[in-house]
């Protein structure tokens, strides 16, 4: 099936292992392949993928996962030498990463690229391709269920779209990426993408994905954690969202009320249904957390109030900040937060600002406002960064 005229000269619905074996020919003879993903998680723990779409300069389909074994195409995607061409890529490389265990190599990010670039703090696929190509892209399909066949031909028009610019995006970035000497700055972030880590649940910390955690302290923070790894262990095991197992909310009033037993745990408001069901296992679970020693409860970092004296640091920090961003031509959010500033002032180096590019645009001036060998003063109306 064949799509309108784009940047690539055909576009195809694949569903059969010869024309994947074909496409695939094509797609391994090139130095960088467009991709994109459709995918439907709203029953279940884990994504179902539903559509990859992928692009080059004279090439591009939609491959449907739901007919077709997509090992070939998976092939192609992991090898190290292609340059993979993604916008916002994070999600989909999780979603590739059930695949595999581990993301693809060699990613080049055209949200990222945009950010350093001046086109905005984590600007959208449309916008960019608006802002960049003067193209004007139809988000009509937002929110289409992408697991029903047959696909519509509007919504394969839809998803040919999200990865039909990525290769003229990546050509005009790059270029200038490399004509402003910012390719590097890109060097380490590209590269965490790739990072299995990024994307690895962990134990020891999966109370700070829970809404609310903040509000708790001490041993009821190691109930909270407790209760998350069961909880993510059940939905992993069920294959159904973490919600459905227990709400957020739910999970938190259970750890500061700490039940002791089914019917304390029948109390708290939307204990019931599956979750009632498995009392047992929640209220041994609950038992095992409340026996831990004080040394092995989870440490919440709670937010110092400043002095005024800091806040007065802050400022001129957040003012360095916007001084060097108006001058590198990116939004001052992209550099860093007035949070984590806050963070500096109060002698934590470990923040993104003190980081890969962000420290060589940004980082260092900070510094050097904070020992005073840098100062801010206004000459002709504008704030200028100069030496004490």
């Amino acid at each position: 099936m064949s799509l309108q005229d784009a940047p690539t000269d055909t576009f195809l619905y694949v569903d059969t292992p010869d024309a994947l074996r074909a496409l695939c020919d094509r797609l391994a003879a090139q130095p960088w392949i467009g991709v994109d993903t459709e995918f439907l998680r709203e029953k279940t723990y884990y994504a179902q993928l539903c559509l990859i779409q992928v692009s080059t300069g004279d090439v591009g389909a939609c491959v449907d996962p739901l007919a077709v074994d997509i090992a070939p195409l998976l092939e192609v995607l992991y090898r190290a030498d292609i340059v993979k061409v993604m916008h916002a890529a994070r999600q989909d490389l999780e979603i590739l990463s059930q695949t595999r265990s581990a993301p693809p190599p060699n990613i080049f990010d055209t949200q990222l690229a945009a950010t350093v670039l001046g086109y905005g703090d984590q600007i959208g696929y449309a916008g960019l391709v608006e802002a960049v190509l003067n193209v004007r892209l139809d988000k009509a399909h937002t929110r289409t269920d992408w697991s029903q066949r047959p696909l519509a031909e509007e919504q394969l028009q839809y998803a040919a779209d999200d990865v039909r610019y990525l290769g003229p995006l990546y050509e005009r970035l790059e270029r200038e990426l490399v004509r402003r000497g910012r390719r590097n700055w890109l060097d380490e972030e590209f590269a965490a993408l790739s990072d299995p880590a990024l994307y690895a649940w962990s134990e020891e910390t999966a109370w700070q994905k829970v809404s609310g955690a903040q509000a708790l302290r001490g041993r009821q923070l190691a109930l909270l954690n407790a209760l998350t790894v069961w909880r993510e262990r059940k939905a992993m095991t069920l294959d159904r969202p973490r919600r459905w197992v227990a709400a957020d909310p739910v999970l938190i009033d259970i750890a500061r009320r700490a039940p002791h037993d089914a019917a304390a745990l029948a109390r708290i408001r939307g204990v019931e249904g599956a979750l009632l069901n498995d009392a047992p296992a929640v209220l041994a679970v609950l038992a095992e957390a409340a026996r831990l020693p004080r040394d092995d409860w989870p440490a919440a970092s709670a937010r110092v109030r400043l002095a005024v004296h800091e806040e007065a640091l802050v400022d001129a920090l957040m003012a360095t900040v916007r001084t060097v961003a108006a001058r590198e031509g990116i939004s001052a959010a992209a550099l860093t937060s007035r949070r984590e500033l806050e963070r500096l002032v109060q002698g934590d180096d470990d923040v993104a600002v003190l980081h890969g590019w962000r420290q060589a645009v940004c980082g260092t001036a900070l510094q050097g406002v904070l020992k005073g060998e840098l100062t801010l003063r206004v000459q002709a109306g504008r704030l200028q960064l100069l030496d004490a």
